[in-house]
């Protein structure tokens, strides 16, 4: 049995689907329900089990499940949350119980981490030196990164950290204001015509601020293997190790929805400080430990996104030919 926590949500549901096509059926989800609409993530997927958050442990120890591994994605995802109790509850403690059972039960266990932890120093290679969040969101996640660390030593099996770049994809429409930039700019251009981005600011021009952004069948693709290793280690980047300029994005989105204008608001009051106006992973220490598959380009990832978004538009190519015979 495999288990995914955070399972309802934007990357635990795309684990269970990948899991559910590679022909499993017999997974546990945990997760958090009390937003019921969050089941249109797993309407789709097939699973054996589904426990609450907060009968999680308890079941595990009259039950005992034999679990292949434990696929750790649930967390407090709100970069602008300002309950620091909240978040060390839900991103910390929490963690740092699973881990526990999992090295006790001898479970291979990759959780997600986060690049908000390199905050906006601008170096993205693993290493504490690089390591300076600057919300409390970043640094609960760093918190359990550091916890790891400091036992690995003692640590058995695969253990495995995974900093996610900006992740996006499919299955993320309820994650609301935490959705990807590639998904808002979708939304707008579709809804209104226009894109608006932030102005210029730490040197960047106006809506040249430029991020990794990581198609979410990446970041799959990366937990299962990991997952699948006898006995791996570590914390690794989950980026393309590419960065794009939000522009890129919006004229990437406006040409294949047939145009869209772009407009340049301020940032809101006491956001800046804590933006990330470039991120760009560096998959050095992922490559080192075995992962060799190519990721998506933006243009590729962009064009599964509206495939899943917007089934009805035209692909490129019939858009192309209908626009060489009318010519």
């Amino acid at each position: 049995m495999y288990m995914v926590t955070g399972g309802a949500g934007f990357v635990g549901s795309h684990l269970v689907r990948a899991l559910n096509e590679r022909g499993e059926r017999d997974i546990l989800v945990v997760d958090d329900l009390t937003r019921g609409e969050k089941f249109k993530n797993l309407a789709d997927c097939q699973v054996a089990d589904y426990l609450d958050k907060r009968e999680l442990f308890d079941a595990l120890e009259s039950e005992r499940p034999r679990l292949r591994a434990i696929l750790h994605q649930g967390a407090c995802t709100d970069t602008l949350a300002s309950d620091g109790r909240y978040l060390l509850e839900n991103n910390f403690a929490f963690s740092k119980r699973l881990l526990r059972y999992a090295q006790r039960e001898q479970v291979p266990f990759v959780y997600a981490s986060s690049a908000s932890i390199y905050g906006k120093q601008g170096r993205f290679r693993v290493d504490p030196a690089n390591e300076r969040p600057v919300n409390a969101y970043g640094y609960s996640k760093l918190l359990f990164d550091q916890y790891v660390r400091a036992r690995e030593e003692e640590l058995e099996g695969t253990v495995v950290g995974l900093r996610y770049f900006n992740v996006y994809g499919p299955r993320e429409a309820l994650k609301g204001r935490m959705a990807s930039m590639v998904r808002h700019i979708f939304l707008q251009l579709e809804r209104e015509g226009v894109a608006r981005l932030f102005e210029g600011a730490e040197g960047f021009a106006d809506g040249e601020q430029r991020r990794d952004f990581v198609h979410v069948d990446d970041v799959v693709a990366v937990n299962l293997h990991c997952a699948e290793q006898p006995a791996l280690r570590g914390i690794f980047n989950v980026g393309s190790g590419r960065s794009h300029s939000f522009n890129e994005v919006a004229r990437l989105i406006a040409a294949r929805l047939g145009g869209g204008e772009i407009q340049y608001i301020p940032f809101p009051e006491g956001l800046e400080p804590c933006y990330q106006s470039f991120t760009e992973a560096d998959l050095s220490g992922l490559r080192a430990a075995g992962y060799t598959r190519d990721f998506l380009s933006l243009a590729e990832g962009v064009e599964r996104c509206l495939s899943a978004w917007a089934p009805d538009l035209e692909s490129s190519q019939a858009r192309e030919e209908r626009v060489r015979e009318s010519a």
